[in-house]
């Protein structure tokens, strides 16, 4: 696990759904920037699967539960699948704020991800 990569997708996570915040506000519908904003955050949880894979294989163990991690990963990426589906079936703009609050959710999500990989012992990344 990349750890800049984890605060990557926590920034366009974030971003994302700030926007789609705001446009849900403005009673815009989904537009192609937030749907395709989501779908960006889905590519990088894919990519996360496959780094998730290769670390352990080169020595880089999570230092917390993998289980847990493993959960937060699915669980994020079916949330984000799900709300471009909805997004992209109902165009309202609940949709919009479906996907901002989604996006928002899968960046805490990717944080506590962080967190299992990291910093779970003492003198992690972050320091814990």
């Amino acid at each position: 696990m990349i750890e800049w990569f984890s605060f990557v997708q926590i920034g366009v996570a974030a971003l994302v759904g700030l926007i789609a915040l705001v446009f849900g506000a403005l009673g815009r519908r989904p537009d192609d920037v937030t749907v395709l904003g989501s779908a960006l955050v889905a590519l990088l949880l894919i990519a996360q699967i496959v780094v998730g894979v290769v670390q352990p294989l080169v020595g880089n163990d999570p230092t917390g539960d993998i289980v847990e991690w493993w959960l937060y990963l699915i669980v994020a990426l079916l949330l984000v699948v799900a709300g471009v589906v909805w997004a992209l079936i109902d165009r309202t703009r609940w949709a919009t704020i479906i996907l901002g609050v989604v996006a928002v959710t899968v960046a805490v999500m990717v944080y506590r991800m962080n967190q299992i990989w990291f910093v779970q012992t003492v003198g992690g990344a972050l320091g814990a």
